[in-house]
């Protein structure tokens, strides 16, 4: 049976006395992320959400750990996504604050800190499941399982509109844009959809029209943009609307798609399929889902942080979700027991639904988690939840044309190991007017 979330539990025990013992001890989580700078978009907004979760725990009385309830802290490090700032930030979180949990962005900042984690045992998390491998022992990717998620949007597209027959793809050539690019080849494949154009550029190119236009000379029927970043998407969107395309779009994010929007038009866009709903969303309420009230996470997020919500609002508070259900199931904060209780909750309860525990043939090490996904479309200019379609199912058939698709690309854990670490350029998941 699954168990509800913490936020259900919160709004059902404010009925009654809280009589457990309060200690005044906090115990302290460490968000080590870029917080400032050209990407701290990928940071911020999830210290913010943690903010807000780590407040309505709080409220309810705390961390109960064996009959005793301890106040939650969240203790920001401002990394600036350099690797350098990284290290001193570990340090400091770990060693004079000791931390029980370290949240990280992850990629070219945590590299640098392999061997100090394992070293010390420190339960990490990171957004960004490439740096899983097999000596990355304490190290798990419990929210977000980029790219493997997206098979579920290409499957829903082909059941649904099997008239869109034709796809034009394109990424950039780092460590997000290559496994996205292997992972949407081997879905269109699954899908027996023909890619007609496949493009992987330059994560340093700001030419669209040199993208965009020989998609279009293609003739398709969808224009996917992979897991490009957020001024690309936008920037190709556009363009394709200049150029009146009248197909398909597909992303694996659309931040801030009201903007797109709004210089496009909602018709343009219309059925625009990508994977990261917004939390008001009405089937979110219908869903085993971990907060259970994902509307009021959403508008109380919004109205402390006015435009700033993106997927990096939840998902960090996502995996804290996780780690409070395995401290209160194991009554320990000790990383290691915490970890081995994670492992052992079958099902773990993820973002949307029930969950387990995979990534051997991927990134060498069963540490990232995969379930239901949610498949998003727009419809009249709002993005609207369509279905949640399963990782796991889609894997049970197609994994070993993942895996060689990841092969194809260089980005299996033997791979990247062998060839030395590739360099994640990421840019801001915000748009400036």
């Amino acid at each position: 049976m699954i168990k509800s979330s913490f936020a259900h539990r919160i709004a059902f025990s404010s009925l009654f006395p809280n009589t457990e013992v309060g200690m005044t001890e906090p115990i302290k989580i460490g968000f080590l992320a870029p917080l400032t700078g050209p990407v701290s978009s990928w940071g911020l907004p999830g210290l913010n959400g943690c903010q807000l979760w780590a407040d309505w725990l709080n409220r309810a009385g705390g961390l109960l750990i064996g009959g005793r309830r301890y106040p939650l802290r969240i203790i920001p490090y401002d990394c600036g996504y350099d690797a350098g700032q990284a290290i001193e930030g570990a340090r400091q979180l770990v060693l004079t604050e000791q931390v029980k949990l370290l949240m990280m962005l992850g990629g070219d900042t945590f590299t640098p800190l392999k061997d100090f984690l394992n070293e010390h045992r420190v339960l990490t998390s990171t957004l960004l499941p490439s740096d899983l491998s097999p000596d990355t022992r304490y190290l798990i990717a419990p929210s977000e399982v980029h790219p493997v998620y997206n098979v579920t949007g290409v499957d829903w597209l082909a059941r649904n509109e099997p008239h869109l027959t034709r796809v034009a793809m394109c990424s950039q050539k780092d460590a997000l844009g290559l496994p996205s690019t292997a992972t949407y080849r081997a879905a269109f494949q699954a899908a027996g959809l023909p890619v007609v154009k496949d493009i992987q550029y330059d994560p340093d190119t700001t030419d669209v029209a040199e993208i965009v236009q020989p998609m279009l000379d293609a003739e398709p029927d969808v224009l996917c943009w992979c897991t490009s970043y957020t001024p690309m998407v936008h920037a190709m969107t556009e363009y394709a609307h200049q150029q009146d395309f009248a197909g398909r779009i597909m992303s694996c994010t659309f931040d801030n798609y009201q903007r797109c929007v709004a210089r496009t038009s909602a018709e343009f866009l219309e059925g625009t399929v990508f994977q990261f709903p917004d939390f008001d969303d009405p089937k979110l309420a219908r869903k085993a889902f971990f907060f259970n009230r994902p509307s009021d996470f959403f508008k109380e997020y919004n109205t402390r942080y006015p435009d700033s919500w993106s997927a990096v609002s939840w998902e960090y508070v996502a995996i804290l979700e996780i780690w409070h259900a395995a401290v209160e199931k194991v009554a320990s904060v000790n990383p290691v027991s915490v970890l081995t209780s994670m492992k052992q909750m079958h099902p773990v309860l993820h973002a949307f639904g029930p969950a387990r525990w995979w990534g051997e043939s991927i990134f060498g090490i069963d540490n990232a988690l995969i379930g239901d996904w949610p498949v998003v479309r727009l419809v009249n200019g709002k993005a609207r939840i369509a279905e949640f379609g399963s990782v796991p199912d889609w894997l049970a058939k197609h994994e070993d044309a993942l895996r060689d698709h990841m092969h194809e690309v260089g980005q299996l854990w033997q791979q990247r190991i062998e060839t030395g670490h590739q360099q994640t350029g990421l840019t801001a998941r915000s748009m400036a007017d």
